[in-house]
């Protein structure tokens, strides 16, 4: 097998052109080097050196010796890419789901480091399907998901509830509607198979109220609200501060229409060193978010 030592002989040897110096810079005998260099040419199948008036590189040691150069320089970047990723300390693999609001995402994502543990955080978007598959295998440390989700042997924390708003299109002032007249157009909601459990659960909730429940799909919630500055559908939201002209808001409290949220980890695979621990720090930031 081709090692780093063996590219070093050949390196040391091709510049140095003497078998005693070589071997001093590279920490060893003269006779181990020996050894190294007939090794690595014949795991090449050609021959490095001219040995009969001195050590000269051969017609093909010349051309293979900038590739040995090459690959001694990218084992050594690679060594002090991995010190530095040690030394800033461990990385932080979180994936959230879209529906968390953008700024309190941003707050969940800082929330370790302004603890201050020297976590590098990286973080995905992704829908609660595709957060639970990934948490599973490893790719994710902890996600924040839609609840209820079948988990399949994850752990997970505590069920959070945002508040939300529904966006309807704006009433005329002399209308008189109360506002029932909103749920007479379609839902905007996001495919079923992102988060099946708790999209069936949203539209059951509705039903539970008697009302006709028709839904159409949106790619996201911009879309959805695009539909409803169009007159054409209401949108339940986490979102604060998604609004348009002529779209009008009020909280969903009849009925209570709150995002349901959990933290899952894999906890015989994740990188985390304390996954729950971290769960906990991340469920306590989503907690402020009741309160808006």
């Amino acid at each position: 097998m081709l090692t780093e030592r063996h590219l070093e002989i050949f390196v040391a040897l091709a510049e140095e052109e003497h078998f005693g110096a070589a071997a001093q810079r590279v920490g060893i005998t003269q006779p181990p080097l020996s050894q190294g260099l007939r090794r690595l040419e014949a795991l090449l199948g050609v021959r490095l050196f001219e040995r009969e008036r001195g050590v000269f590189l051969t017609e093909e040691g010349a051309l293979l010796l900038p590739h040995a150069r090459r690959a001694l320089a990218a084992l050594a970047e690679l060594r002090e890419t991995g010190a530095r990723e040690q030394a800033d300390g461990r990385r932080l693999r979180l994936g959230l789901v879209p529906e968390v609001p953008a700024p309190l995402a941003a707050d969940v994502a800082a929330a370790p480091v302004r603890a201050g543990d020297r976590t590098r955080i990286s973080t995905v978007t992704a829908p609660t399907a595709t957060l639970l598959s990934d948490v599973a295998s490893g790719r994710l440390d902890l996600a924040v998901v839609r609840h209820p989700a079948v988990l399949h042997g994850l752990a997970a924390g505590q069920v959070i509830l945002l508040p939300t708003w529904i966006l309807a299109p704006a009433r005329p002032a002399d209308s008189g509607d109360t506002g029932t007249a909103a749920w007479r157009l379609p839902v905007a909601v996001r495919p079923r198979g992102e988060a099946p459990a708790a999209h069936d659960l949203f539209v059951d909730t509705l039903a539970s109220r008697g009302r006709r429940v028709e839904t159409v799909v949106v790619a996201d919630e911009r879309a959805g609200l695009a539909l409803v500055a169009a007159g054409q559908a209401v949108l339940v939201t986490a979102d604060e501060g998604l609004r348009a002209s002529r779209v009008e808001r009020r909280r969903a409290t009849d009925p209570p229409l709150p995002l349901r949220l959990r933290v899952v980890w894999n906890p015989r695979r994740s990188g985390s060193e304390d996954p729950a621990g971290t769960a906990r720090l991340l469920e306590d930031v989503l907690a402020q978010g009741t309160a808006r």
